[in-house]
């Protein structure tokens, strides 16, 4: 097994020991603050002929106005000695260059990994008892002691000012990027960054943001304050948070290509539906990095070693009701052929990217999934004919040591049949119309109906009571015209006396995807297949347990 660290931009022990603290000062407290007198920051620092590299940083990328305002910071800046000319314009050419491409400030990387880097909000006082860790305006943290920041030597210290705290530094505090940022520096990861960061947004946020007063009705702001919100990390996991531990698989670009050509071929939508093409692309995206995301706390280190549990993993508690295998969780992760195996490992702000250039995970642990339709839920019964309605609902009691567990949801339906026809001769046939969600394209299903006994919720039933069932299915989908196509399946019956899982269609292939659609787009129909001749070997109702559509066997096989 090939495992490599990488530790990036030198972090030291004592910066790892501050994600376990955070900064206690809030908003309130900030603003309570009283100004000292004399200079402002900017003043102060553009005034300094030892701080002129920095201050023409500022300068350029505009934080002269932030650190001339009355809101209070404590700024902590490198002298010339440690942030040559060279650098620093550098960092301007890098900044007017992002600037120029449409980055906001927000994302722009001067920003965000060196000017708020260097400046923290609030009044940041030191003592012989400091010994604590500040989060930094880009919200990294910080170990601040008496004589240095982030390991960096104070040159000066505690230099009171009108709107904050001036020190100089000896060096320039280390970036030290998290998972998220760490994937949008590294140029073979970029395909990954560039789909997760299309949902970023940055909201308004009035809460944190200070009001000056109101003019022609609206409030204005003194201070604006911007958060970002991304969707897509709300679903899989902060990635993005400084308080938050996780663990990322990423694959590189090129595995991302090879995965996502392999993969839109299941997210094929049939042409009536709108953005249909964009529909197929994300949802193959999406499928790469579901089950890539580890928040640790759900993790402990000796449980990682044996079991990896991703964000999408049922949790503890349901996996002990479900039967099938639970997706996203890998067994032995570390060890050889395991997800992490031969992936690099990076060390980061708040976890690890393990960055693969192989993906070592199965699909059927993330997407590719087992589709159950229970019968007694409401919204997977589309239409029902010549049976009474609703259809009568049948729990089985926990004492019910023999069927207990056994029945899907411990609950099954009884379709018991109607004659509406004015005709007497004429002999009702129920049927039952499910609808069937999530089933992907090109992707190769066994079709079952569980069958549930009678005696599972009526152990005194009658021998008619306990005859078989016979059935025919019909399945309908939609083609790539969004035209609905019927397949007839075999007329099978069941067995009494059990929970009987039939097998009502193999190896059957939908040339359109259902996944993500709210209206899903396959039907099962089940039909009664018992004329008044069969009524002394069949039962005329039919006892539905659920609807099963497992991935085929050979399918899942071929890599």
């Amino acid at each position: 097994m090939i495992m490599k660290n990488k530790y990036i931009y030198g972090i030291g022990a004592a910066l790892l020991l501050s994600l376990g603290t955070a900064c206690t000062d809030t908003w309130e407290q900030h603003y309570r603050q009283e100004a000292a007198g004399g200079n402002t920051l900017w003043e102060e620092i553009s005034s300094r002929s030892e701080l002129s590299h920095f201050a023409k940083v500022i300068d350029a990328c505009e934080y002269d106005i932030v650190l001339n305002g009355s809101q209070t910071y404590s700024v902590f800046a490198p002298t010339n000695d440690y942030l040559s000319l060279a650098e620093a314009d550098s960092l301007i050419e890098n900044y007017t260059l992002q600037k120029s491409q449409g980055v906001k400030t927000n994302d722009n990387r001067v920003i965000t990994q060196f000017v708020h880097n260097h400046i923290a909000l609030y009044r940041q006082s030191v003592s012989s008892m400091t010994n604590d860790s500040i989060s930094m305006m880009n919200g990294k943290y910080q170990v601040l002691t008496q004589t240095s920041i982030g390991g960096k030597a104070f040159g000066v210290s505690n230099e009171l000012h009108s709107n904050g705290v001036l020190y100089t530094l000896n060096g320039q505090v280390d970036y030290f990027p998290n998972v998220f940022e760490y994937l949008g520096l590294d140029s073979e990861l970029d395909s990954v960054y560039n789909f997760i960061n299309s949902y970023s947004v940055y909201d308004f946020d009035p809460n944190q943001s200070v009001a000056g007063g109101i003019v022609d009705g609206e409030t204005v702001y003194l201070d604006s304050v911007v958060v970002l919100r991304n969707s897509f990390l709300s679903q899989y996991g902060y990635i993005n948070s400084e308080d938050s531990i996780y663990w990322m698989l990423a694959p590189t670009n090129e595995v991302w290509t090879e995965l996502y050509n392999e993969y839109r071929e299941y997210f094929v939508y049939d042409n009536s539906l709108a953005a249909a093409d964009s529909l197929q692309e994300t949802n193959a995206k999406m499928a790469i990095l579901m089950g890539t995301f580890f928040n640790k706390t759900d993790n402990s280190d000796k449980a990682f070693q044996d079991s990896a549990v991703s964000t999408i993993a049922p949790s503890a508690q349901m996996r002990l009701l479900q039967n099938a295998e639970p997706k996203g969780i890998y067994y032995k992760p570390f060890e050889a052929g395991g997800i992490f195996d031969g992936t690099e490992d990076i060390i980061c702000s708040n976890g690890h990217v393990r960055k693969a250039e192989t993906f070592n995970i199965d699909k059927s642990k993330t997407f590719l999934q087992t589709i159950k339709v229970e019968a007694e839920n409401l919204f997977n019964q589309k239409s029902l004919l010549e049976c009474e309605t609703p259809l009568t609902i049948r729990t089985v009691s926990v004492s019910d040591t023999l069927y207990y567990n056994k029945i899907s949801g411990n609950a099954y339906v009884d379709v018991i049949p109607k004659n509406t026809s004015e005709d007497p001769d004429k002999f009702p046939a129920p049927k039952v119309t499910f609808s069937i969600p999530g089933t992907l394209s090109n992707i190769a299903y066994d079709i079952y109906v569980v069958t549930a006994p009678v005696e599972a919720y009526n152990k005194y039933a009658t021998a008619e009571d306990r005859l078989p069932n016979r059935f025919r299915s019909i399945l309908t989908f939609n083609n790539l015209d969004g035209k609905t196509q019927t397949k007839r399946l075999s007329v099978t019956d069941s067995t009494p006396g059990c929970v009987d899982t039939i097998l009502v269609g193999s190896n059957i292939v939908f040339p359109t995807s259902a996944y993500g659609v709210a209206e899903p787009v396959v039907n099962l129909q089940i039909l009664s297949q018992v004329t008044r001749d069969k009524t002394t070997q069949y039962s005329n109702t039919m006892h539905l347990d659920c609807i099963i559509l497992k991935p085929h066997v050979d399918e899942m096989t071929e890599e």
